[in-house]
């Protein structure tokens, strides 16, 4: 069982923190050479988890890579001025932009940072011009709770919104269709639910909205880094992450994609700050003269619509390495990796008394079960043995990443046994 978010970030502890600095693996050993793409899963050795840990909980947060908090450590040596900075900030976010750009299929022009998943949905709602109009918004009940909210708050003050409700654990296309009318401004779904790991066919999303002329949000903190994400070949309009769960990064920075020709001629500005414009200064003699201290010209691309001021700087050191790292093992990999463990998983758990609620041929690493009184049941076993999962009322979710094998689920079951 774990804390929420937000009695994480209050203890400034938790599992993660934890398993970052009390592993086996030294926080300042070499990250050593690039993991060729043949070479086999498990990764256990790139993360500091204890051996004594199981940890499947990767969807609540997903731990740093050793490398990748070396990086954070080198960077805070250069706080303290100890070492001098070798680069820029905005060069780095520059590279980390452009890593992203490559997991997911899109130009860097189309990529923003932002602070989170939920920033970056705000963004595109205003920027869409949505909050106070009397378009339709079409979204599902496997959709983000924290996304609910906002289109529930839309609608009071007058916007339309339908929410489609699933079917034996699915959103099926045909009700999501039938949703969808031309009135739809915008039709906003998670790609893998954070819920239930249920996964939608998102070109198949995007063809049906974009024939009613509708476009199409997904949010894809459950899936990028985990599960292959081509923006060109789905042709979806929007998508936005936070980066602490599968890109391995930490709270505080995320990314949000907005295909490059929606840009000023469909989604608009609503925030303005430094970040977005190239300045010229007026003060000195030296300086071109002009009729105002300040001159500027705000840049063309995401970055210039989305980006307002600074940004973590750690967070960023963090996603130098875990992309690129990410891209090494390969997402297809990676999602071909977990395949048997959730396998393994949806034939053992109904064998305790578990009942699955995520569609068997899903393949994202979240995979869910109801029993009740899990929580009561469970919780204390489950620590008792030091596997951490996401326990809540009368469900479990479990989500194993590279790290994790069949002894981890094995554990699991022998704790639930």
């Amino acid at each position: 069982m774990d804390l929420t978010r937000r009695d994480l970030l209050a203890s400034m502890g938790g599992f993660v923190a934890a398993a970052a600095y009390s592993g086996h693996a030294p926080l300042l050993a070499s990250p050593g050479p690039a993991r060729p793409g043949g070479d086999p899963l498990p990764a256990r050795g790139d993360f500091a988890i204890p051996s004594d840990q199981t940890y499947l909980n990767s969807a609540f947060i997903h731990p740093v890579p050793v490398a990748a908090a070396n990086a954070v450590r080198s960077y805070l040596e250069t706080r303290t001025f100890r070492e001098p900075r070798r680069r820029s900030g905005d060069e780095l976010a520059a590279e980390v932009k452009a890593e992203f750009a490559a997991l997911i299929n899109a130009k860097p022009a189309e990529i923003s940072l932002v602070q989170s998943t939920s920033v970056a949905e705000n963004l595109v709602v205003n920027g869409l011009g949505l909050p106070g109009s009397k378009g339709k918004v079409v979204t599902d009940a496997l959709h983000f709770d924290g996304s609910l909210v906002l289109y529930g708050e839309l609608a009071k003050r007058g916007l339309g919104l339908t929410i489609v409700r699933p079917r034996d654990w699915r959103i099926e296309l045909a009700d999501l269709e039938r949703a969808v009318d031309r009135d739809t401004r915008l039709v906003a779904v998670s790609l893998v639910s954070w819920y239930n790991g249920f996964q939608h066919d998102l070109k198949a999303v995007c063809d049906l909205a974009h024939a009613k002329g509708a476009y199409v949000y997904a949010d894809v903190v459950q899936a990028a880094g985990n599960t292959p994400i081509d923006v060109q070949r789905t042709g979806v309009d929007f998508c936005a992450c936070s980066t602490f769960k599968w890109l391995m990064g930490d709270f505080g920075l995320g990314f949000l994609y907005v295909r490059e020709d929606l840009l000023d001629r469909v989604v608009h500005r609503t925030q303005v700050g430094y970040q977005q414009a190239d300045t010229e200064t007026h003060y000195l003699p030296s300086d071109p003269p002009a009729d105002t201290p300040v001159t500027w010209t705000l840049r063309p691309d995401a970055s210039g619509h989305f980006e307002v001021g600074t940004y973590g700087q750690g967070a960023v050191n963090v996603l130098g390495v875990s992309i690129p790292y990410l891209r090494r093992l390969g997402v297809e990999r990676i999602q071909a990796y977990r395949q048997p463990l959730l396998r393994r998983l949806h034939e053992e758990m109904p064998r305790l008394g578990w009942t699955s609620i995520t569609p068997r041929e899903t393949p994202s690493p979240l995979i869910a079960f109801t029993l009740a009184g899990a929580e009561q049941r469970f919780a204390e076993r489950l620590r008792t043995a030091k596997v951490s999962v996401s326990l809540y009322g009368d469900r479990m979710r479990i989500s194993p990443s590279v790290f994790n094998d069949e002894r981890d689920i094995e554990r699991l079951l022998e704790a639930l046994s």
